[in-house]
């Protein structure tokens, strides 16, 4: 099957990319391993999860979100979201077609995808002059390995698998993680009943969502450093001083921090007030783990009965591309650095790995569409 372009990925970065080539009619497919859009979003995301940051910071290209909508969008209309806008910009993907395979033909310079279908195994091969990597930072989940850890007795799982704290209540479950999603887990936990402790690895800020809101405002209008002034300010009235608790912020502000190693600060949703309770305990690095007991790089232990994963994903994309080796570094994450990461060799593009939120997302599909605009004329 031949076409202009094939995307590969149906999550916000492919149907933006999609819905943008559509917009200047270039033809193009979408292949989807998975049964639907955004798999991620309706499979594999917890219950309690909300849009981080302002609507107008989560828009793909094209389409706003309704004037009613609120603010910070929740999980299920924002699932709506893309499901009404996939369907406005005509973006229909090929699902449960897992690409095995591509590279690219320099004789016809042209780009070969080999897929099958996962219902009915069913060999596919598409052809085309461009080729769009739109399967994300979060193509999988990634556990570090700890020594001992493929011993432990008790339940381990990636945060890619939770849903809820319900099934937890009583038990005694450690969240290695302190981003966003391992902050959230351990807040949804600890009001389910669980006996909830969580790991902190490196320094974060600890923000409002109101507070980075404000923050994206004002640097459009001023310098980076004085808003991030500004923010700890706010942050420290706040929250106070985290660092008895064992949380320690980096030196660089928030902003500053996000722009130079493109780490969010963690939007807190009261797992704060938890830990300073008293009903969310912090521990530093695991060093171990022996039977039901983990180990501490400080000396301290403690048993547990769960241990939930939230310590991020990592890009597939270096299993099935053959040819990317100019453009993706050996993590499968593209060499060059925001804000040119979006463009490869050979007619390859990146869409969804700027590290800046969809907002980066729709950069990503926009540029990718006017590039190809200009060679396909």
């Amino acid at each position: 099957m031949n076409t202009a372009v094939v995307i590969v990925g149906a999550g916000p970065a492919g149907i933006a990319t999609s819905a943008c080539l559509n917009f200047h009619s270039i033809p193009n497919v979408v292949l989807e391993k998975e049964d639907c859009l955004a798999s991620l979003w309706k499979k594999n995301s917890y219950d309690c999860l909300k849009l981080h940051l302002g609507k107008e910071f989560c828009e793909l290209p094209h389409m706003s979100f309704p004037r009613h909508a609120p603010n910070f969008i929740p999980k299920a209309d924002f699932i709506k979201y893309l499901d009404e806008y996939a369907e406005k910009f005509g973006v229909i993907p090929k699902y449960q077609t897992c690409v095995k395979s591509a590279w690219y033909d320099k004789e016809s310079m042209t780009w070969r995808i080999v897929s099958y279908n996962t219902s009915n195994g069913k060999i596919e091969e598409h052809t085309s002059r461009f080729l769009v990597v739109a399967t994300g930072e979060n193509s999988e989940g990634y556990i570090p390995q700890i020594p001992g850890l493929d011993r432990f007795q008790g339940e381990v799982i990636h945060s890619f698998f939770y849903k809820s704290g319900e099934k937890y209540n009583a038990k005694r479950v450690l969240v290695v993680g302190s981003g966003n999603s391992g902050m959230e887990i351990a807040f949804d936990l600890a009001i389910h009943g669980a006996k909830t402790s969580i790991v902190v690895r490196s320094p974060f800020h600890v923000m409002t969502k109101e507070q980075i809101f404000l923050g994206m405002k004002l640097v459009k209008y001023l310098p980076i450093k004085l808003v991030d002034s500004l923010l700890l300010a706010l942050a420290k009235f706040t929250f106070g001083d985290l660092s008895n608790y064992g949380i320690v912020r980096p030196k660089d502000g928030p902003l500053l921090t996000k722009a130079r190693t493109a780490r969010s600060s963690v939007i807190d949703v009261g797992t704060v007030d938890k830990i300073k309770a008293g009903e969310i305990k912090v521990f530093g690095p695991a060093s171990s783990i022996e039977e039901d007991k983990v180990l501490f790089m400080d000396g301290k232990s403690e048993s547990f009965d769960v241990i939930i994963f939230a310590t991020g994903y990592r890009s597939t994309a270096n299993k099935w591309l053959k040819d990317g080796n100019e453009t993706l570094d050996p993590e499968g994450l593209p060499k060059k650095a925001f804000p040119h990461q979006w463009k490869g060799t050979d007619g390859l593009y990146c869409a969804g790995f700027a590290r800046r939120g969809l907002a980066g997302t729709s950069m990503d599909a926009i540029n990718i569409a006017n590039d190809i605009k200009k060679v396909f004329g």
